[in-house]
């Protein structure tokens, strides 16, 4: 076997095919080199999602001449100087492969200049310079890059359509603005304008234009700052969720990056308040020192590896469920209108004022309140059911024992006081108060009121155990006895004491004394194969996964009608409840329809 060095137009070729993978790769590596050429204006034009052209324009400071060869040059950069550098990386370019690699794939032309002299003019085909000239002086960078992969036709059958290629390079685009929101951004496709920024600093406006103004309104600010790291940006509320995590953007430094743990950070402050499988909608700004960061691990620069994760997860966590504490997060029952397709060219006046607070006062002014008199009104009950017959013969789903009543009149009430109207199809109780009409799903009510009252006993520091009538038998396979005795330790903290009974078998004599009678076992199985599933054990999931079993399996299911009495005992340990918005699956509890929606509903204001 014979060992060459490989020609520089195909190694530069192999690293495109690490750095260039799309025209979205080209637009991101172009477009930071222009943020780091402290641009302020940098405009994007597409041509066929990139396929036939793309070319970057900005006013930043320009490469001199002598040095505009030299950019070209596989590793060359201006940004890494030593070793050390790269541990103190304050760019967005910094390996010095991304011109290079462009160009190797591509017909390249760069116009540009520092503001001062001439500039220079370079045309580079398939990596080899085929011209230079000189041009004028405006100071600022534009390169025009045609005919990508050209020279690579294979690459190009991995391409997908136009629309998916725009697609992904509108992303780029998008994330760009909302990492650098003081940068005004212009993108066009086919010369016609689709996304365009002020540069004004509103991340909120710039949320805005990407989301809609519906999700915007919806954004709740967030900061938080530590030892080591500042954390700033929006989240917004969980009733306005999506399927996927692309909608997570993490800003680093002013660098978009992608790390699945801060990510499981940010869902986790959600916590129990999104539906299962459902992601939010999150823009986290962090600053921090650059040593604390490796941004030298990916040839895209996009994944990041960080040397207190911890602290900093612990931040973000704990930051987002605060900023959810202070919120009321009663979705509302009508749906928005749908707004209409966005102009680009408006100057993205945004004003957030509720303006239909004055519409509503004249209203009210005009017409009397029919329904100021909130006492419970009388509701019909088929002959057939005997309310309190049903309650009494189902477990009594309500009366779940004098500890489950709860005794937090200290905290602020989240949610106001609901009078019960009547319930609808055994399923939703329906209330109002003066702030409008409200209808609760009493299965997921009970199942917050449960689960909360479970997870506080079960986080009982103190295991308190009690001893059964007859003892569980369990029988595992060989594997699954392994990983018990593995954790045999950890398992007795949760109170589940596993004595040897044979092989591969054990027997539970006794069980902790929140676990609800007649589930014991279930309850007990179904920890153990969380521990086997994830080979190790989690403490507060084992006993988070537990409080929400319990929770669902004893709370009142649908098609069961309630008496007023206990519609109202429900509504009251509901407002205990320290998040009363979401069952612990993240489905909400309740809904309102405001005095002004439902006099819109009926035409009463216009």
């Amino acid at each position: 076997m014979k060992i060459i060095e490989l020609p520089d137009y195909l190694a530069n070729k192999i690293a495109a095919g690490e750095v260039v993978e799309r025209p979205a790769s080209v637009v991101k590596e172009l477009v930071e080199n222009s943020v780091d050429a402290q641009s302020d204006w940098i405009k994007i034009d597409i041509e066929e999602a990139g396929l036939q052209s793309i070319k970057i324009t900005d006013n930043g400071i320009g490469i001199p001449y002598d040095q505009c060869k030299k950019a070209f040059l596989r590793h060359a950069t201006s940004k890494i100087k030593n070793e050390n550098d790269l541990f103190h990386v304050k760019t967005l370019g910094f390996r010095g492969e991304a011109l290079a690699s462009i160009a190797a794939v591509s017909r390249l032309r760069i116009q540009t200049s520092t503001g001062e002299t001439a500039g220079t003019v370079l045309e580079i085909e398939g990596g080899h310079l085929q011209s230079e000239s000189r041009s004028d002086a405006r100071q600022g960078t534009e390169i025009l890059v045609r005919d990508i992969f050209f020279n690579t036709p294979a690459r190009l059958k991995y391409l997908k359509t136009v629309h998916t290629e725009l697609g992904h390079i509108t992303d780029i685009i998008n994330r760009m603005a909302l990492s650098h929101p003081a940068i005004r951004f212009e993108l066009t496709h086919n010369g016609r304008k689709i996304f365009q920024t002020t540069g004004k600093g509103d991340l909120r406006q710039i949320a805005a234009s990407i989301y809609g103004f519906s999700v915007a309104k919806k954004m709740i600010p967030v900061f938080r700052k530590t030892t080591d790291y500042t954390i700033d940006g929006f989240i917004v509320k969980p009733e306005v969720n999506r399927a996927s995590r692309n909608y997570i953007t993490t800003v680093v430094n002013g660098r978009i990056i992608r790390n699945n743990s801060l990510a499981r950070a940010i869902t986790a402050g959600y916590h129990t308040l999104l539906p299962i499988g459902r992601q939010p909608i999150v823009i986290l700004n962090i600053e921090m020192d650059p040593i604390l960061i490796d941004v030298n691990v990916h040839p895209t620069k996009l994944e990041v590896r960080f040397s207190k994760e911890k602290e900093l997860f612990s931040a973000v966590e704990e930051m987002i469920k605060e900023a959810f504490h202070k919120q009321t997060l009663i979705p509302s029952g009508s749906k928005p209108k749908p707004e209409k397709e966005k102009s680009f060219q408006n100057s993205f006046a945004f004003d957030f004022s509720d303006k239909k607070k004055e519409t509503t006062k004249a209203a009210e002014e005009k017409e009397p309140n029919e329904h100021d008199d909130l006492q419970p009104l009388q509701v019909y009950e088929p002959s057939t059911h005997n309310v309190a017959d049903t309650i009494d013969s189902v477990e009594q789903p309500l009366e779940a024992g004098d500890n489950e009543r709860f005794d937090r009149t200290e905290e602020k009430e989240r949610i106001p006081a609901l009078y019960p109207i009547g319930q609808h199809h055994g399923t939703y109780i329906i209330a109002q108060n003066e702030n409008g009409l409200y209808i609760i799903d009493q299965h997921a009510a009970q199942e917050r009121i449960k689960y909360e009252y479970f997870r506080d006993k079960i986080g009982d520091v103190e295991s308190v155990v009690q001893d059964l009538l007859v003892p569980i038998t369990f029988e595992f396979t060989a594997q699954e006895a392994l990983i018990i005795k593995q954790y045999e330790q950890e398992l007795q903290k949760v109170g589940l004491f596993f004595e040897n009974f044979g092989q591969n078998a054990y027997i539970v004599r006794s069980h902790p004394k929140w676990f609800p009678k007649g589930e014991e076992e279930e309850i007990i199985r179904d920890m153990v194969e969380q521990l086997i599933r994830e080979q190790k054990i989690n403490i507060h999931k084992l006993r988070e996964d537990a409080a929400i079993l319990m929770s669902c399996k004893k709370s009142i299911k649908a098609n069961h009608y309630l008496n007023h009495t206990d519609m109202e005992r429900l509504l009251n340990d509901l407002r205990m409840c320290e998040e009363p918005f979401t069952c612990p699956h993240g489905r909400p509890i309740i809904i309102q329809f405001t005095k002004y929606e439902m006099e819109k509903m009926f035409k009463r204001v216009m």
